[in-house]
Formats: structure tokens, C-alpha cells, sequence
């Protein structure tokens, strides 16, 4: 796609600090990292939206994904990570082209987990839930 920024980067067009890549996936460090060492991980195929993506393009960038945090964990010495997918412009998707963050935590970095990002409250019967979900697949 030519006017994606991600596209652009897979394809060399724009430079980028590539720290993985396997057949279906680049993973480069983030242009605006929230702490070093925050990596981004992109299908190299453009799939805007995550609920898109084909099987074998998942398997490949989700490959990719644990690579990148196993090199996170043990190459910059963090605690732990967090993996960010935002799937959709309402879940605060920015770049229309599926990505991963992969961010370093370290204990006392005084950050919050992912779910710290929610407001509002569950309401539904869980049965319920489950129900309508099983019934979408």
C-alpha cells in the first residue's frame, strides 16, 4: 500500500533500526519509543486490521512477536513486557496496518498493566457473553 507508513518500511523506503525478521514479519524499534528497547512488529504482507490477518501471516508475526520479547527479556535485562495490538480505530489503533508493541518492563518502572487503560465496568452475564461469542464464530 503506498501510503502506509509501515509498507514503506518493509519495503526499505523508509529506514527503520530492523531488529528481526522472518519470512512473514519485520520487527523494527519503535521512531517514538515509550522506553528502549520498545519494538514494533509488523506483518510484512498489509493487513489493516488484526481480525484480517490470514492464518499463515498470524502464525509468522506472532512468531516474530516472541522472538523480539525473548531478546527484550534477556538482551536488555527487563523484568517483563508488555505486547500491545490495537485492533481497530476505537481500540486506539493510530496506523492502519496491524502491529504489535513489544515494551520492557522493569519492576518499579511505576507503569501500569494494559488493563489500566479501560474505563467503564462489564455489565453482562457472563453466560451471556460467551453464548453470543461462541455463536460468531
Amino acid at each position: 500500500m503506498s501510503d502506509c507508513v509501515f509498507c514503506d518500511i518493509v519495503s526499505g523506503g523508509i529506514d527503520a533500526h530492523v531488529v528481526f525478521e522472518n519470512d512473514q514479519a519485520l520487527a523494527f524499534l519503535d521512531a517514538n519509543p515509550l522506553v528502549d528497547g520498545h519494538t514494533v512488529i509488523v506483518p510484512k504482507k498489509h493487513v489493516e486490521r488484526f481480525s484480517e490477518m490470514p492464518r499463515e501471516v498470524i502464525g509468522g508475526t506472532f512468531s516474530a512477536v516472541r522472538e523480539v520479547n525473548k531478546s527484550i527479556l534477556s538482551g536488555l535485562g527487563a523484568d517483563g513486557a508488555n505486547l500491545g495490538l490495537n485492533d481497530g480505530k476505537a481500540a486506539g489503533q493510530a496506523i492502519p496496518h496491524t502491529h504489535v508493541h513489544v515494551i520492557p518492563r522493569y519492576d518499579g518502572d511505576g507503569g501500569g498493566s494494559l488493563h489500566s487503560i479501560i474505563s467503564g465496568e462489564a455489565s453482562e452475564d457472563l453466560e451471556k457473553v460467551a453464548e453470543k461469542l461462541k455463536s460468531a464464530i
